[in-house]
């Protein structure tokens, strides 16, 4: 449902949440041979939660898509690494944690924001108590 009181911070929570488990599978992956780094373009997702206009649907099993999609739509790229390593891994546990940190941040930012927004709603509707 989209409130318009309440901006893009609905869209972006649920797109700081996607990035959060992609990061999250980075870091569990650290040491898994071969497992490619992953990340989400967030200024692209949340261009394509704005527009709701934009589906793409695989009709056969042969379609493959350049980039993966998480379930709820957003895409994921792959992230080069600033070293590589000799098991093929791309994961750096540093750009990683950074990453997850940042993204962590900015969903509890945007939280607060829309606590504040409903807040206010709530007063202008009810009145003081």
């Amino acid at each position: 449902m989209d409130i318009p009181a309440l901006g893009q911070h609905e869209k972006a929570l649920t797109i700081f949440a996607q990035r959060n488990r992609v990061l999250a599978s980075n870091i569990a992956n650290a040491d898994t041979p071969n497992y490619k780094a992953r990340d989400i373009d967030f200024k692209a997702a949340l261009n394509t939660a704005r527009q709701d206009t934009i589906s793409l649907t695989q009709t056969s099993d042969l379609h493959k898509q350049a980039w993966g999609t998480t379930k709820e739509g957003a895409s994921t790229m792959y992230r080069m690494p600033t070293q590589s390593t000799l098991d093929g891994n791309t994961v750096e546990m540093d750009v990683e944690q950074a990453a997850f940190a940042e993204n962590a941040l900015k969903y509890r930012a945007s939280l607060a924001f829309l606590d504040g927004k409903i807040r206010t709603l709530k007063y202008a509707l009810k009145g003081s108590e």
